[in-house]
Parts: C-alpha cells; structure tokens; sequence
C-alpha cells in the first residue's frame, strides 16, 4: 500500500459538504495497522494492538480537524439509544449507545462498522451534528429516529436535516435465514421488498441500504445520500465482518465515520 495523505483517507457525502461542518466516511486505508487490520482500523474492540488503533485514531481526528481526544466513539450495543454528547470522556467511561449528537465546536462524533450502516447527520441552521450506528437490529429498533429526535431535542428541524449513509454491506451480499425475514415481516409485513430469495430454501438476501434509506425517507428530512460502497465486496476500501467470517480469518478491522462542527454556526 502506499503512501496515503490526509486528505485522501476518506469519503465524503455531496449533500454533507456543508459551511461550519467537517466530516469522513473513514475507509481501511492509510492507517498503520497490519494483517487482517491493514491499515486503518479504527476499532477499539478489535484484537488489533492498542497502540496502532490510536494512531489510526489520531490521523482520523487530525483530518476532521480536531484533537484526538475529541473524536468521540460510543461502546456501540446495536440499541435504539441516542444521546446528546457535551465533551470528551475518557475510554473507561464510553456512553453505551448507538446514536449521538452534540452542538459542540470541534468535537467529532464517530461511528464504527464493518458491514452496518454508519449515518451522519447535520443541520446547519440550527448548528447540530449526529452521527449513528445502525445495523439490521438498531434499524429495526428505530435507531435512526431516535437520533433524528434527538436533533430535534437539540433545535434542528427535520426539513433542514442532511443525512448520508457510509459503507455498508451491499443487497447482494448479505444473506440471510428464514427466521431473520420472519422478523422483519413480523415488524412490518412491508419489509418483505427488502428480501429477495436466493437458492437455498427460505433463505434471502437484504438489502440493508435499502431499508435503512426507506426509514430516512420516511421521516421527511431535507436530503438522503447513499455512498453505495459494499463493504462485503469492496475488500480495497472496507473491513467486513461477514467477509472475515467466511474466511475463517481470527478477526477484523472496523471502519469509522465521523462528523463536527468546526465554527459556531446557526441561527
């Protein structure tokens, strides 16, 4: 791999290019870790040695343009939990939540996945950022409302709130068992066009971008982007879990998107 400069770590979203407001879909390269971790594995719950992860850490902070110390990461539990962050807290002391929001200047809040969805949130009138984590469970929770209201909480409008989706396991690559589609159409009978059958019996894919776009949609927000990147297939750009699973490979990196105000802005 070579050599990588700040500036070419990430991916951004057109609709998140905003005044006052920073953010990066973080991809696997250009950090320092090595093996299953090359290179920017962002993940403090991985096996990866501790010292790596914080360099990593610190080159993601470094291109958000703040401290390292204030790029924030919640110990993520796959939860419909969303909190409002005020300042950094030390790593023995992570909120266990999957969403966050902050009108803080240059304090970035991070998500990390490796095949879930990571969404980031701005509303630039009211000078509020989110970001959250939201996997089929979260998703299906209502994760990405409880951030939104959250926003809400914190003076943002929903007809002003910008929204993109990260990397996330693509509708192809992610199948599925009989008893996971039973749920979701249990929740909503609805939910069964986000399943499309496969060879083997009761079995189908999911389209987790999809339904993840279907419960931004639905809450009427002023913009929704998708990156489109499969993290499953993207092995050059993306860690995956999926993928290390079907590979039998000891463990696996994890990727961080991140958002922060960087003025105090709003009305």
């Amino acid at each position: 791999m070579g050599a990588m400069t700040l500036e070419t770590l990430a991916l951004t979203a057109r609709n998140l290019s905003l005044p006052g407001v920073r953010h990066a879909f973080f991809t696997r390269e250009g950090g320092v870790s090595e093996g299953v971790y090359a290179s920017l594995n962002g993940g403090v719950g991985s096996r990866d040695a501790s010292p790596r992860v914080a360099e990593n850490r610190a080159r993601m902070a470094a291109r958000l343009g703040v401290e390292a110390e204030r790029l924030l990461v919640p110990f993520q539990i796959h939860s419909a939990e969303a909190r409002a962050v005020r300042q950094p807290w030390s790593a023995d002391a992570r909120p266990r939540c999957d969403g966050m929001v902050t009108t803080e200047v240059s304090l970035a809040l991070g998500v990390t996945g490796a095949d879930c969805g990571m969404l980031l949130f701005a509303d630039v009138k009211a000078g509020v950022v989110g970001a959250c984590h939201a996997g089929w469970k979260g998703a299906l929770g209502g994760v990405i409302e409880a951030t939104v209201t959250e926003l809400e909480t914190h003076g943002a409008r929903r007809a002003d709130i910008h929204v993109a989706l990260g990397p996330a396991i693509g509708a192809t690559s992610y199948e599925v068992g009989p008893e996971f589609v039973a749920r979701f159409r249990e929740a909503d009978e609805a939910f069964a066009r986000f399943f499309t059958p496969t060879a083997r019996d009761g079995h189908a894919t999911f389209n987790l971008p999809g339904y993840i776009a279907s419960r931004v949609e639905a809450l009427n927000v002023a913009s929704f982007e998708d990156l489109g990147v499969d993290t499953y297939a993207d092995e050059a750009r993306c860690f995956s879990y999926r993928r290390s699973v079907h590979r039998h490979e000891p463990d696996y990196g994890r990727l961080v998107s991140a958002i922060a105000l960087t003025d105090r802005i709003g009305s």
